[in-house]
């Protein structure tokens, strides 16, 4: 009687773990999520964080709430994720500055491969080279000869040191011959505010930045930094193509955890990331703001993080830009 007691004892105690499993991993989120955005709010990827983080406070009927912690071109919002609880409830909306530019060209203080947990990209989008209004060039060519002629005296604004702008400026600088100053701004939203004012007269802004303000007369689209024209701007020309052979930059944008994130809880973000991804008001909203939608698993997403650390580091020794 006693060895049958164990064995139903034994068997309702694996019925109950089996059942406890489960539950326990359709538990998350069970509060707060909070999305670390490392640039000021009103810029590209203060848009696209937020337009994801409503559809996931959907899904998951539970609070997401995007955290604004910008400076240092990522690296304070990326030293603050890399050194959270690893369970999912802090995550790094990373881009191509955070996880791409910015090693190569500074010491950080994380590691963008062993102090995260990739869990998805999902988009891409390239950048536009603007103009004041106020600037008498309206293709790539007018605005070198203007730059030529009074070297020192223009200037272009970045989303900061080190982000994809200010990298973009300096190849167009080195490429392009000409002498123009940069001013680094916390955010792309920054950054553009005074591009409207008219305080720096040229930038190299995401597309989801700067669409708004093109589509406004506030700003003068004069070239794409992909290597093809965006359907959204069909006229416009790419720089590469207005006289700037070899110029080519375009962003991307993904989530990370912290390092040691438990799998399963990567794999459910991940999922659920993608899901979103997938909502046509979600794709449409990306696609008039300019970016494409560009989803992955946490495995290409990590390989995609290394090929870029290595691209942009060569690239920027190369080019020899520096951080300032």
């Amino acid at each position: 009687m006693s060895a049958l007691r164990t064995i139903v004892a034994a068997a309702m105690l694996g019925v109950a773990l089996v059942a406890v499993v489960p539950v326990h991993a359709q538990s998350f989120p069970d509060k707060v999520v909070r999305i670390i955005v490392p640039t000021a709010p009103g810029g590209g990827n203060d848009v696209m964080a937020r337009t994801v983080a409503a559809k996931l406070m959907e899904k998951w009927k539970s609070p997401v709430i995007i955290e604004n912690k910008a400076g240092a071109n990522g690296a304070i919002a990326s030293e603050y994720v890399a050194h959270a609880a690893p369970d999912g409830y802090t995550l790094l909306f990373g881009y191509i500055a955070t996880h791409g530019i910015n090693p190569g060209l500074s010491k950080v203080p994380y590691d963008p491969v062993k102090d995260f947990s990739p869990i998805a990209e999902i988009a891409e989008a390239q950048g536009v080279l603007v103009v004041n209004p106020s600037v008498p060039a309206k293709t790539v060519k007018e605005l070198i000869a203007l730059a030529k002629a009074k070297p020192g005296t223009l200037s272009y604004a970045s989303a900061g040191n080190g982000t994809a702008p200010h990298i973009a400026g300096e190849l167009f600088k080195k490429l392009g011959g000409v002498d123009i100053l940069h001013v680094p701004y916390k955010g792309s939203g920054p950054a553009v505010m005074d591009m409207l004012a008219g305080t720096t007269q040229i930038m190299f802004p995401s597309l989801v930045a700067a669409l708004p303000q093109i589509k406004a007369g506030k700003l003068r689209a004069i070239a794409v930094t992909g290597t093809k024209r965006s359907p959204l701007l069909p006229d416009v020309p790419t720089v590469a193509e207005s006289g700037v052979p070899g110029f080519e930059i375009a962003q991307w944008y993904g989530f990370f955890a912290p390092a040691k994130t438990p799998r399963n809880i990567v794999d459910q973000i991940n999922r659920d990331i993608v899901a979103v991804m997938k909502d046509p008001n979600v794709s449409k909203k990306f696609a008039d703001q300019g970016a494409d939608i560009v989803t992955s698993s946490p495995e290409d997403f990590g390989k995609f993080v290394q090929a870029e650390l290595v691209k942009w580091s060569k690239l920027i020794k190369d080019a020899g830009i520096t951080a300032d």
